[in-house]
């Protein structure tokens, strides 16, 4: 029993609360819109401050090798609902209710008044999300995957027109496709091992037989085509970018979330069940994983440059960050994850201000423009130039202008800021972890660093070139009027990238302690199945 047992049922909260809020809201009408605006704001506060006291708590010793058990009625694992938090879990509950915050604030302008039940979605996605972070079971992590994707559903088609009613009816097709092979391999592990409880299933790996083992790595491969078709690998990630580009922005930010909870899955089953304590299982589907995301990865940089909508690029830059991340996953070094983990928060951060910035954006493009067009025309050699005439940058468009410069920088993985910290460390790391072999650095290690260094060559020149239509070759525009609610959230998201790059250093040694609990499966799987029910004594003070 912990000094304080009520931080035990914070583990709850993150699910229980928008689940609440949003069966709450569903009845309050639109014209109350006030209400459930600060309903679903301060729930998310709330989920904020949570996210952050549990983040705090395991990493500084308040529960057992930094692991906080909770269990659903009160029964114990294998057999009952065990929720798990631990240093990942916390830091993708805070990285979840940031952005959750940006988004709800942005869209308070005008987005969640577009169609009806925005909040009460919004609720029940956070609901969805919080709920695959903090499972430990296979079937309840499928259980808040469909919860997440019913609400993306109506989420997708918010503010619904032709083009978005498209792209959801592909992305509603596909996550059902991707839902059925959940349950295929969710069902083949059960028959293969006796259990879906993550924990347990570190322990049972190593002992199965011949046949249970081969039934199994089948049962893995499927639910690896589900996580991985949500996580956008190659070719499973096709939808991605029209379905980016066709949601309204807010919901594009969120959705850059939702794919890392596909590349979240992978790493937490994939250490945990096929990790050292699996004996002949060990390291199964790793290689793939880096074959995979480097596949990956050319693909979104081929994409980028062939793409001058602004939300397709930024689809395909979710997909790049997707490959990179899945790549060091296989690679699954300490150094390497904790990288790749950097990489992550740096890149999911700067997509999601980047999501919102191009709608701020579109308003001072000319409607129409062809990309080709105006940046020749911006690049045309006049024989005789007139005299040079300074213009003054109004407040709006240099806020807008510095701001894209800063997701670029981070995007592409330019210095100074975190996404060169990161790409540097991950190269560092990368050579590093091979510097000891007799055979020298891998190719596939070289092919991963040339592939990370062109993916960041093509996304700096389409962004550059988006920025020189957008910025440079519209001609004579109005500035454009921009609400406080609209520039505050992607102000916070640049700040928190810049504040990302300037504390590189304590985040890079809480990701080190993240990935070495990580590694440590048979710990967890002892913290996890080892959580005893709580015994109450009688009132009448007899024996228990």
């Amino acid at each position: 029993m912990t000094a304080m047992p009520w931080l035990q049922h914070l583990i709850v909260v993150p699910v229980l609360l928008p689940l609440l809020i949003g069966a709450f809201i569903i009845p309050v009408t639109q014209s109350r819109h006030g209400l459930k605006f600060a309903l679903s704001l301060s729930s998310t506060v709330l989920l904020w401050v949570v996210g952050v006291v549990l983040l705090l708590k395991v990493d500084g010793g308040h529960w057992p090798n930094g692991i906080g058990v909770y269990l659903a009625s009160n029964w114990a694992a294998p057999f009952g609902i065990a929720l798990m938090v631990d240093r990942l879990t916390a830091l993708m509950l805070v990285l979840t209710a940031t952005i959750a915050l940006a988004v709800l604030v942005f869209s308070a302008q005008r987005w969640d008044r577009v169609g009806v039940h925005f909040h009460s979605l919004f609720q029940f996605l956070l609901m969805g999300l919080n709920g695959a972070f903090l499972t430990n079971d296979l079937f309840n992590l499928f259980v808040f995957f469909e919860v997440m994707l019913a609400a993306s559903y109506g989420l997708v088609l918010h503010g619904y027109n032709l083009r978005r009613i498209r792209a959801g009816m592909q992305y509603i097709a596909i996550n059902l496709v991707a839902s059925f092979m959940f349950l295929i391999g969710v069902a083949l592990i059960y028959a293969a091992t006796g259990t879906l409880n993550i924990a347990d299933l570190t322990g049972r790996v190593g002992l199965l037989g011949a046949q249970d083992a081969y039934l199994l790595r089948i049962g893995a491969s499927v639910l690896a085509l589900a996580f991985l078709t949500k996580g956008a690998m190659w070719p499973l990630g096709f939808w991605l970018p029209g379905t980016y580009a066709s949601a309204s922005p807010p919901v594009a930010a969120m959705f850059v979330l939702m794919t890392k909870v596909g590349v979240y899955a992978v790493l937490r089953v994939w250490l945990a069940v096929f990790g050292n304590e699996a004996e002949a299982l060990a390291g199964f589907g790793f290689a793939a994983l880096t074959l995979g995301g480097m596949a990956t990865l050319l693909f979104g940089a081929i994409g980028m440059l062939a793409s001058q909508d602004g939300g397709r690029m930024a689809g395909y830059g979710a997909v790049v960050s997707s490959g990179t991340v899945l790549a060091v996953i296989g690679q699954s070094g300490p150094g390497v994850l904790a990288a790749g983990l950097y990489y992550l928060l740096g890149s999911t951060l700067a997509m999601a201000a980047f999501m919102l910035l191009i709608e701020l954006t579109e308003r001072i493009r000319p409607p129409g423009a062809s990309l080709l067009a105006i940046t020749m025309e911006a690049f045309a050699i006049e024989d005789k130039p007139e005299d040079p005439v300074g213009v003054g940058i109004p407040g709006t468009l240099a806020f807008l202008g510095l701001s894209f410069a800063a997701c670029a920088l981070v995007i592409s993985g330019l210095p100074p800021l975190s996404g060169f910290v990161a790409k540097f460390s991950l190269f560092h790391a990368l050579l590093e972890a091979s510097a000891g072999r007799p055979e020298g650095v891998p190719a596939t290690t070289w092919v991963l660093i040339t592939l990370v260094v062109m993916a960041g060559l093509a996304a700096i020149i389409a962004l550059m070139r988006l920025g020189v239509r957008t910025f440079w070759a519209s001609g004579a525009v109005t500035p454009p009027a921009l609400q406080f609610s609209e520039a505050a959230p992607v102000t916070a998201l640049v700040v928190l990238c810049v504040l990302l790059t300037v504390q590189a250093g304590p985040v890079f040694d809480y990701l080190g302690r993240t990935v070495d609990g990580l590694s440590r499966s048979a710990e967890y799987s002892e913290r996890v199945l080892g959580e005893l029910p709580v015994i109450r004594a009688p009132a009448d003070g007899g024996p228990r």
